[in-house]
């Protein structure tokens, strides 16, 4: 048995001895693999949580829902109010830890109306090396990440995620909304709808992997360094400036340097 088949096993071990698990489900690449492990694992005993907040697009709760329905997983789609937080709108520096607090939190108490003990989320073994504030509202709630004790990296759950026909094993990440504003900017409606309905006209346009960031009046696009030749050769550019022109925003640009996750964490340190 290979390295990665090895901890997968351990990771299916680990998942058995709970007797029973939520898993805090996105319906990206790392916590579907997750769930479809922990349903091959205790069958009946899984359940999945997405948490419906602002900083959420919608259609990636539509993939977590049609996820779940194609493997036959029991779903439930909670409503998270992450802007009422005392001061998360002014998009402080632990912003996701007050965001993930209440967000695990509120998956916590549902896993217990159902019945559940154990609530586990998909953090990997690369977020070790990566800044996520988050991650300590997940060791403060007991919250467990299965695939990080495994050891499992990105790559590998992609690798194992295609071995079982999971669609989401090549799915580009795709943090939450509120990464789009630049630390200490302020959060506002207006710009979360106006940044999903960017990165939504974008995906429709082929562009996976996008981000539309809020400098003030200005946009900032980013997309992969390889994808750039692409964009500019499309009607994608003409497209997202009327949206956003429409919506007020008085300058709509295209990042040379490419997609770079974090970025706002970087910029708004500067």
């Amino acid at each position: 048995m290979d390295g990665v088949h090895k901890k997968y096993r351990m990771l299916s071990d680990a998942l058995q001895k709970t007797d029973g698990i939520a898993v805090a489900f996105s319906g990206g690449t790392d916590s579907s693999f997750l769930l479809y492990t922990a349903k091959e694992a205790l069958g009946e005993k899984v359940l999945a949580v997405t948490a419906a907040s602002p900083f959420v697009p919608k259609r990636e709760v539509q993939a977590a829902k049609a996820f779940c329905e194609t493997y036959g997983i029991r779903h439930t789609v909670i409503p998270a109010s992450a802007l009422n937080i005392d001061g998360l709108r002014h998009n402080p520096p632990d912003r996701c830890y007050l965001c993930k607090r209440q967000i695990m939190g509120a998956i916590l108490e549902e896993a217990r109306r159902q019945g559940i003990t154990w609530v586990a989320e998909g953090a990997n073994a690369d977020d070790e090396t990566q800044y996520r504030p988050g991650t300590r509202a997940v060791k403060e709630l007991g919250v467990l990440s299965p695939l990080k004790e495994a050891g499992l990296t990105k790559a590998e759950i992609r690798q194992l995620s295609l071995e079982m026909g999971l669609p989401t094993w090549d799915k580009p990440a795709n943090a939450c909304l509120a990464t789009r504003f630049l630390t200490n900017d302020p959060i506002t409606d207006e710009g979360l709808l106006a940044v999903e309905a960017a990165e939504d006209l974008l995906h429709d346009k082929g562009f996976l992997q996008v981000r539309v960031r809020l400098h003030g009046d200005l946009i900032r696009i980013e997309t992969p360094t390889n994808d750039l030749a692409r964009f500019i050769a499309s009607d994608a550019p003409s497209a997202v400036c009327a949206l956003l022109k429409q919506k007020g925003f008085r300058f709509i640009t295209l990042d040379l340097e490419g997609y770079k996750t974090g970025n706002m964490d970087v910029l708004g340190k500067l």
